[in-house]
């Protein structure tokens, strides 16, 4: 019998394009257990969860198990098939991706959050959720349960970019700059900031998803209490790149400098994506960061923390 519209899984039926997979249908995933990742490539706390779900798609694909990552994009750079392409690629994202740029698979799931993981049974039947970071040994107890396996979990190591947040010492909550989302932007220079305020200095347009810088030497402070501090950025149309320099309490970060960052805190945005910036090695938690752009076009978009 063919699966009803009610079905969790009938609208992948009608997705348009597909990465790592033809197309999947909820028909043809009858009889296996389906794990439906709702993620977005930029998004901090989705990049967390992907080592876990990168082991579980291999260690239980011979059990019948099968991961289907549902891209639902956050912003409007990441709608652009080749940047998910791209991305993916880079991530190491070997499982199904289905594009879900109309939303019409996260309303089928009623689904409000990023990342969010929802198993569907053998049945085709929707049999546990979790939003958000965390409960990794606990959503893989539920696929075993499932898929019928009685193991020991997985031992997963998460480093890099999915390293899990330091949540003892995260005071920072992630923080927009877009006009339609963006709160508690200060109006003094970067040494003023309060504690989670941040500031803009050069000549920048803020629309509803970014702050956009028009011409050169333009600058981004965030007083911040964090291991990580991470910003979502784009090079302008003209595909960049743009060079920037970080300092930390009007230092080079040296050892607290992220991934996309040298020791004397220079980098370049050259692709949309998150940049982690700094993470911090130990010493006092609340630190002023400021970027500097070299060039023009940069778009950021959103801090986030860890």
């Amino acid at each position: 019998m063919r699966p009803t519209l009610d079905s969790p899984l009938a609208a992948l039926d009608r997705a348009p394009a597909w990465l790592n997979s033809e197309p999947l249908s909820a028909e043809g995933l009858r009889g296996r257990v389906v794990l439906v990742d709702i993620w977005t490539y930029s998004c901090v706390n989705w990049l967390r969860t992907l080592p876990y779900l990168s082991a579980w798609a291999e260690r239980y694909r011979d059990d019948g198990l099968v991961v289907v990552g549902v891209h639902a994009p956050e912003f409007g750079f990441e709608h652009d098939l080749g940047n998910v392409r791209h991305a993916a690629a880079e991530l190491g994202v070997g499982y199904p991706v289905v594009i879900d740029n109309d939303f019409a698979i996260w309303r089928s799931l009623e689904n409000h959050y990023w990342p969010a993981i929802y198993l569907v049974d053998r049945e085709g039947r929707l049999r546990y959720h979790h939003f958000g970071e965390g409960a990794y040994e606990e959503t893989e107890q539920a696929i075993q349960q499932l898929l019928g396996v009685d193991e020991a979990t997985a031992s997963v190591d998460a480093g890099g970019l999915a390293e899990a947040a330091d949540w003892d010492g995260l005071r920072s909550p992630e923080t927009y700059l877009g006009a339609a989302r963006g709160e508690r932007r200060g109006d003094v220079a970067a040494a003023g900031l309060a504690l989670n305020e941040w500031t803009l200095s050069g000549d920048w347009v803020v629309g509803d998803e970014a702050a956009v810088l028009r011409t050169r030497g333009g600058s981004l402070a965030y007083r911040f209490e964090a291991r990580d501090l991470n910003l979502v950025l784009t090079p302008p149309d003209s595909g960049g790149p743009v060079r920037f320099t970080v300092t930390v309490d009007g230092q080079p970060p040296g050892d607290d400098r992220g991934l996309d960052v040298d020791a004397a805190g220079e980098g370049a945005v050259d692709e949309p994506r998150m940049y982690q910036l700094i993470r911090r090695r130990g010493g006092d938690a609340r630190r002023t960061f400021e970027i500097t752009f070299l060039d023009p076009g940069v778009r950021a978009y959103v801090f986030t923390f860890g």
